[in-house]
């Protein structure tokens, strides 16, 4: 049982280890509960946890709930400390970076990681916030089943689940949030609820895509797919003309059939090098002939410099993250936009994002097909008529801001997670008005102090809106 008396199962710490402590935290009265595991700057294992996947971290506290209670106990203390930024911690890969911070709170939900089955008949699994994809994965493949979630193993579910979830299965299974059909969630008073069609559907509406504004959740639901085997291909073809490949690409990708999605990634043009594209494509199908005949339009697009096509489990192509801890440094300068489709004057300005030097790493991720099944007002996520979703990597804000708006004509909306331009216009990028001012109210009305902030934050002190602001 959850326990407040501070005095119980505290630590002691070396006076080196206090000497180390950051101003405005109340560390004498955490919560005992929590006292036990939470990591302090001069613990030894501080490094671990400090910061994410591309984000460094100086957080003054991070609490690592082991239950539900816990994470009650860990919000309560947090509410104690409004002055301070609070990042919530799934996997810790989120692009953003927002679950580490310098000299607030973190509470890192790693320990709720439990894969569950529910109903085998109907395909039903809980799942912790905490766990990894690949785990997932591993977990459902002795069932034949699969839940598609993004593109690496190493992503925590609890970000990815309440943002969108595009990924290697989505054109002919959807994102990820189109499987939920229930969440429990602590809310920003500590009331635990549970959210579905049937309960609280306006909350459970609002976490599938945006779900970091309303609360911290602790347990989904899903119902799964039956997946064979996949066909799995990685190419290597020549990308010398960038917006001709663009181009040949998108026509190949809007083509496909629903059962193959493709990822293309591209980089900046070197000197003495051969300028070289990746297209990692994934066909639902086990079937040899179906894979190579989905996959051939991919191939053909420009001369191949070398191939890997397989059959195997999606657990397998899925299980391609070290289970290393993070240790990202600086901030991360990404952008992410949606577009319908690829055309001749958008190639031509992502050409000159690649060649401008400030952009390091660029991808495009094809969507469509069953993403574009659910009708745009059905969850938070609207954007469900996009052909592509595009991420760019950069190594300087300003100069890639500039870039950005130069060529932001051609984009429809933007994807949170890839996403680190956090100003509240952004917001209008991600919503549409409709969107953001339901969102809007129902923030008012789960979380009126703005306890859940340091993310895109939907503020709901403001009737401010962006719709006008570039």
């Amino acid at each position: 049982m959850s326990t407040n008396n501070p005095l119980m199962n505290r630590p002691v710490r070396r006076p080196e280890v206090l000497a180390k402590r950051r101003p405005g935290i109340d560390y004498d009265g955490l919560p005992s509960s929590l006292a036990e595991t939470a990591i302090e700057p001069g613990d030894p294992g501080y490094p671990r946890v400090r910061s994410n996947y591309l984000r460094g971290g100086a957080p003054g506290l991070v609490l690592l709930p082991r239950d539900v209670p816990e994470v009650v106990d860990a919000l309560s203390f947090a509410r104690r400390h409004p002055h301070l930024p609070l990042g919530i911690r799934s996997g810790g890969h989120g692009v953003s970076g927002r679950s580490t911070n310098d000299g607030g709170l973190v509470i890192d939900l790693r320990r709720l990681n439990t894969v569950e089955v529910l109903d085998r008949e109907t395909r039903l699994v809980r799942i912790g916030p905490g766990a990894r994809w690949k785990e997932v994965a591993a977990a459902l493949r002795p069932y034949g089943w699969a839940l598609g979630s993004g593109d690496y193993g190493g992503v925590g579910v609890g970000g990815l689940a309440t943002a969108g979830g595009i990924g290697f299965l989505s054109r002919r299974h959807g994102l990820t949030i189109d499987h939920l059909r229930a969440v429990e969630l602590v809310l920003a008073d500590g009331s635990i609820v549970r959210a579905g069609q049937d309960e609280h559907p306006d909350l459970f509406w609002a976490v599938r895509g945006a779900g970091a504004n309303f609360g911290i959740v602790t347990s989904f639901e899903f119902q799964v797919d039956e997946v064979t085997d996949v066909g799995w291909a990685q190419l290597a073809l020549d990308a010398a003309d960038p917006a001709g490949f663009l181009l040949r690409f998108g026509e190949a990708a809007a083509n496909a059939p629903r059962e193959t999605t493709a990822f293309l990634l591209m980089g900046p043009p070197r000197r003495g090098r051969p300028a070289v594209a990746q297209v990692m494509a994934m066909v639902a199908s086990a079937d040899p002939d179906v894979v190579v005949e989905q996959l051939r339009p991919f191939a053909a697009i420009s001369a191949l410099y070398q191939q890997q096509v397989v059959i195997a489990p999606y657990a397998d192509v899925i299980d391609n993250a070290p289970d290393d801890d993070h240790h990202g440094q600086g901030e991360p300068v990404s952008r992410s936009a949606f577009v319908r489709e690829i055309t001749p004057a958008f190639a031509a300005a992502a050409e000159r994002l690649l060649r401008s030097g400030v952009v390091y790493f660029f991808q495009l991720r094809s969507v469509g097909g069953a993403v574009a099944d659910v009708a745009p007002d059905a969850t938070a996520y609207p954007h469900r008529e996009a052909g592509f979703q595009l991420t760019a990597m950069g190594i300087d804000a300003k100069r890639m801001d500039r870039l950005w708006d130069e060529v932001r004509e051609h984009f429809d909306g933007l994807y949170l997670s890839f996403e680190t331009d956090t100003r509240p216009q952004r917001l209008a990028d991600a919503f549409p008005p409709p969107t953001l001012d339901r969102l809007r109210e129902l923030k008012r009305r789960y979380d009126p102090d703005n306890v859940f902030r340091d993310n895109f934050n939907i503020d709901p002190r403001t009737d401010t809106s962006f719709r006008d602001i570039a």
